[in-house]
């Protein structure tokens, strides 16, 4: 993402209106995460189409500041060597800056500076406060990632990688309490391997297990970005489909069946019907309940009604 402004009057605006409301870090941080004229600006869009490689160092300077792990600065006479560089070009700037963010000598992302609006040269002091600003982001990103991936495992089921019963509960709260503040559809699916008692009393714990890993992997390709996909225990797992009304539901819900039973799982013929199924329940907010324990209760009793009619089935009424 890029935020900033596109010409002089837009600075001066900006820069007014940070000295009169005396805002800090977290102050711009708060004023430009929700906005969307950030995100429909020339300069963002410009920022997010940029690819840059990381084999081209004699070409890119950002290739050559992330390799060398080392400040860049450009002035008016080196930046001529690297006319053709995509971001050059973006930016049309005389003088760049570009400083590698580091923590413990890796590189975790970039830096680019310039003066475009008040065309000050840039001098020593400006790259010293930079680099240690620098510093001290790279070191924050890596500690952000840690945390991050720590808080992901911790959430994580062993066996399957998805989100894990107590993390699910979790999701299911936020994001009902989500659909009620934006009058926003949100369903629930269950879903059940049939007969999968008949498969781990045949072959084992262990073969049942590589089938829970596969289904897993299944279930999560298939789903949208913005599903839950997690495992509620045993051989059932639930989707949260946040925006998703009962039809839509239904559809993705038929799909991902469809797609199961079409998938060559390891020794399938083992069950009844030489083919691994599953049975789907489905329900929504509101119309199913205002609270997780209603939307779990009800997937569940419609999940169970699937079961009676044969397996292999989708039910939502």
């Amino acid at each position: 993402m890029g935020i900033g402004p596109e010409n002089g009057e837009e600075a001066n605006i900006a820069w007014t209106k940070i000295e009169e409301k005396k805002m800090d870090l977290d102050d711009l941080i708060n004023a430009f995460k929700n906005s969307s004229s950030v995100l429909e600006s020339g300069f963002n869009r410009q920022v997010r189409s940029l690819k840059v490689s990381m084999h081209d160092k004699d070409e890119n300077p950002l290739s050559l500041a992330a390799l060398e792990g080392m400040p860049l600065h450009l002035t008016s006479k080196t930046i001529q060597r690297y006319q053709s560089s995509p971001v050059i070009k973006m930016l049309e700037s005389c003088e760049l800056l570009i400083i590698p963010l580091k923590a413990k000598d890796r590189v975790n992302g970039i830096i680019v500076a310039d003066n475009f609006i008040t065309n000050d040269p840039i001098t020593k002091d400006d790259i010293r406060m930079l680099t240690m600003l620098a510093n001290q982001a790279g070191l924050a990103i890596e500690n952000s990632q840690l945390f991050e991936l720590t808080a992901e495992r911790a959430h994580s089921d062993y066996l399957t990688n998805l989100w894990n019963h107590g993390y699910f509960q979790y999701l299911l709260q936020r994001e009902l309490e989500i659909a009620k503040a934006t009058k926003s559809k949100l369903s629930l699916i269950t879903i059940d391997i049939d007969n999968f008692k008949v498969y781990n009393d045949t072959l084992g714990h262990q073969s049942g297990d590589k089938i829970l890993k596969d289904l897993a992997l299944l279930l999560r390709n298939q789903s949208r970005k913005m599903d839950h996909v997690c495992r509620y225990g045993g051989e059932e797992f639930t989707i949260i489909l946040p925006q998703a009304d009962q039809k839509e539901a239904y559809l993705i819900a038929e799909r991902l069946r469809m797609d199961i039973q079409k998938y060559p799982f390891l020794n399938e013929n083992i069950f009844p019907n030489h083919k691994l199924t599953v049975s789907l329940g489905i329900a929504t907010f509101p119309e199913n309940g205002q609270f997780p324990a209603d939307l779990i209760i009800s997937s569940d009793k419609f999940l169970y009604k699937a079961k009676s009619q044969g397996k292999n089935t989708t039910c939502c009424s």
